[in-house]
């Protein structure tokens, strides 16, 4: 079913079977009003909600405005800011409107994307010419077929003679009515990412930012507002995803006279100041609003079908990843060529698909030994590499992995955006790096960070690393960024700069559309839509500990789906945490998430662990489809028990996968019993569970096992299972 706009009794909606969206043209002042967001409704869908209290004494501070600006009575945050002239005030009205099929590209920026009958958008246009103004701003809302989402940016062009300053500006604004909401979003620092934190929403502004040029390790680009009562299955919630790399904003701002809460997500004011001159545009990222009646999880399942079908453009969104071995925790530094294929050789007898060769095998007059040299000088150190780089990919390529008909492959890690000090990249342009005058560029982990805003910086960028790539059979790139924004010329550097950045990795991904291209930011220091429009996985963190991932893992997954993460087993004792946990429990918490492998030397693996790791591997690729495709569910979360559990189920609810946990033992305490979802409710499963060897232990209809659940029986700490579950016409079709 085709997704539908109208334009009846001055109001918009835009609808589809599982969603809502409405706003209506106000006949007196001609600015827009919000007057719906939710379920599908066949409604009037207008709140009568005054705008004016008596004919005397106008006021919009208890409007809900679909676009607000300054300047006019509303005391809360605006949507837009510009300076023009001495002024600050702006006074955008409705001129008319378009509707076109399908889903228009935003230039310059990662967005969602769809054809017709797939997506219809509604752009809607403003202006403000008062005095010497002629500014237009275009509002573009795109709804899908079936998707309860709605993606909203926003074009501002001057048309006026003079210049002006764009100061803020938001990609989505909205007033929610007055209702008990609570707010729901991510934080935390390196290896510590995407803590789930939940508060409630008080008078007055409460949000989160990012302004170090990057969405951060600190707050995720992603808000959710959700009704007191919202569960993990029931309640309303509404999610806020920015499309975007930068610095951000989002905020909730809650209404003392009237108790209704403005939503507002964008770029971060800190680093806009945007000018345009007489005939320039600027278009903000996209931000996509997705709505669930069945609270986060709903949400989240929103959030993960749209991001997989429509935003993610890589071949290998859908596609089975490779299992692979990381030498990284294995040897850091430590390297040379023979090392490197012995790790290599050692790894491909148990299953292991592809080698990834992480920091430390490049530079030539100043060698990457350490972190202090190297980074922008692109070329295999020869000392570590006298035949070359290509020699040892050959030499990998050959490698048969555990039940492959082909050759192992190979992966690199890069950091183009960054420049060591020593390097010869530095030695020739000392200009090219961040940096504000006369003030002394800060060398953050020995290295600057490059002006991506520049074109001659770009195309270094671009030429360099198809060059590296076009010299071997690289399938795999790990792109890593390990420090942040400082010293920027001008406020607007930090957007400049990610347009920038988007050229390159677009450039790139579509010269190299075979590569497996992953996102790294010292971990998860930047993860998030914007990214994950190019590049289909992210390495969530750089902290590989099993327990402290399943934290990560699952706080990722309230916006990403879990095919967009990555996840390595290491050693133990763990190197971030120093925490020895068993073998299972780590490939377990790794196999969550869609590209699985190992960062570790296997040269110190104990016989008991090589006898388990072909059996691992071969449970992984059996889990990666569902893991890949099937619709999350959250059935418990490590922030609030002690027995976390994920389940993966097929579209046709045919398949399932359980993997559950349990953290600490509890000494004479019954675990409570674990009760499945999104099952089909008439249908019989075979419940298979998944150790040492394979156990069927009994059959069960899915109304049961939703309703009365599973009892799980644990013993010890760090324990994990994998259970199976498959319809009985299944079983007999196979």
């Amino acid at each position: 079913m085709a997704p539908d706009i109208s334009f009846t009794d001055s109001t918009f909606t835009l609808s589809n079977p599982n969603v809502t969206y409405a706003f209506r043209v106000d006949a007196e002042d001609g600015e827009l009003y919000h007057t719906y967001f939710g379920g599908p409704s066949k409604g009037r869908l207008v709140l009568e909600k005054p705008v004016k209290v008596a004919p005397k004494f106008a006021t919009v501070a208890k409007a809900y405005k679909e676009f607000p600006d300054l300047g006019h009575g509303d005391f809360r945050n605006p949507a837009i800011r510009i300076r023009h002239g001495k002024s600050v005030i702006t006074e955008f009205k409705y001129v008319d409107h378009e509707i076109v099929s399908g889903k228009p590209k935003l230039d310059g920026l990662p967005s969602t994307f769809a054809k017709d009958p797939e997506a219809k958008t509604l752009i809607v246009h403003l202006q403000d010419n008062v005095g010497s103004n002629d500014i237009h701003a275009y509002l573009s809302y795109s709804v899908f077929a079936t998707s309860p989402a709605i993606a909203r940016s926003v074009r501002v062009v001057n048309k006026g003679s003079e210049s002006i300053v764009i100061e803020r500006i938001a990609s989505w604004s909205i007033d929610l009515p007055n209702g008990e909401w609570d707010m729901v979003h991510l934080s935390g620092s390196s290896n510590r990412e995407t803590q789930i934190n939940r508060y409630k929403v008080h008078d007055g502004n409460q949000g989160f930012q990012s302004n170090n040029g990057f969405s951060s390790h600190m707050h995720n680009p992603f808000l959710a507002v959700v009704s007191s009562d919202a569960t993990e299955t029931a309640g309303h919630a509404y999610g806020f995803s920015l499309v975007y790399s930068g610095s951000f904003a989002a905020s909730a701002e809650r209404s003392p006279p009237d108790g209704s809460t403005r939503v507002m997500v964008g770029l971060n004011p800190l680093h806009l100041s945007w000018k345009l001159a007489s005939g320039e545009s600027f278009t903000t990222p996209e931000c996509v609003s997705v709505y669930s009646a069945s609270g986060l999880g709903g949400m989240s399942r929103a959030l993960h079908r749209l991001y997989r079908s429509n935003l993610s453009t890589s071949e290998w969104t859908f596609k089975a990843r490779p299992t692979i071995i990381n030498n990284w925790e294995g040897t850091y530094f430590d390297i040379d060529a023979d090392i490197l294929y012995r790790i290599a050789s050692m790894a491909a007898p148990f299953g292991v698909k592809m080698f990834v060769l992480d920091d430390g095998w490049f530079g030539d007059k100043h060698p990457r030994i350490n972190s202090s040299a190297g980074l922008g000088d692109w070329v295999a150190n020869p000392k570590r590499f006298p035949n070359g780089l290509a020699d040892l990919v050959n030499k990998i390529n050959e490698l048969k992995p555990l039940n492959s008909s082909k050759g192992m492959e190979f992966g690199l890690w890069v950091e183009p955006e960054m420049v060591n000090p020593q390097s010869e990249l530095y030695e020739r342009h000392p200009d090219w790096i961040l940096h504000s005058g006369e003030y002394k560029p800060s060398a953050h982990r020995n290295q600057y960070i490059l002006d991506l805003s520049r074109k001659e910086v770009q195309d270094y960028i671009i030429d360099s690393i198809s060059s590296l790539l076009s010299s071997a059979n690289i399938a795999y790139v790990k792109w890593d960024a390990n420090r942040r924004m400082n010293e920027m010329a001008e406020p607007a550097t930090a957007h400049a700069y990610m347009l920038g950045l988007y050229r390159i990795i677009g450039t790139l991904r579509t010269r190299f559309e075979k590569v497996l291209w992953e996102n790294c930011s010292s971990g998860g220091g930047r993860f998030d839509p914007g990214i994950l429009h190019y590049w289909p996985q992210t390495w969530a963190s750089d902290n590989t500990d099993g327990l402290d991932r399943l934290h990560i893992q699952f706080g990722n997954s309230l916006c990403y789906p879990p095919s967009a993460m990555t996840g390595h087993v290491s050693a133990v004792p763990n190197h971030q945490t120093g925490r020895t946990t068993p073998l299972r429990f780590r490939a377990h918490v790794a196999m969550m998430c869609g590209s699985f492998g190992f960062e570790l030397d296997p040269a110190h693996f104990t016989d008991e662990e090589k006898e388990s790791i072909p059996a691992l591997i071969e449970l992984s690729e059996t889990v990666n489809p569902l893991v890949l495709n099937g619709d999350l569910y959250r059935l418990s979360r490590p922030d609030l028990t002690n027995w976390p559990a994920a389940q993966f189920v097929s579209e046709n609810k045919h398949t399932a996968v359980l993997l559950a946990f349990q953290m600490a033992h509890k000494v004479q305490l019954d675990t409570p019993p674990l009760r499945l979802q999104g099952l089909d409710e008439a249908k019989t499963y075979e419940i298979t569970l998944i150790g040492d060897e394979k156990k069927v232990v009994g059959k069960l209809d899915g109304k049961s096992l939703m309703v009365e659940g599973l009892a799980l029986r644990w013993n010890g700490d760090y324990q994990s299972k994998v259970i199976w579950l498959k319809t009985l016409v299944m079983q007999s079709l196979a």
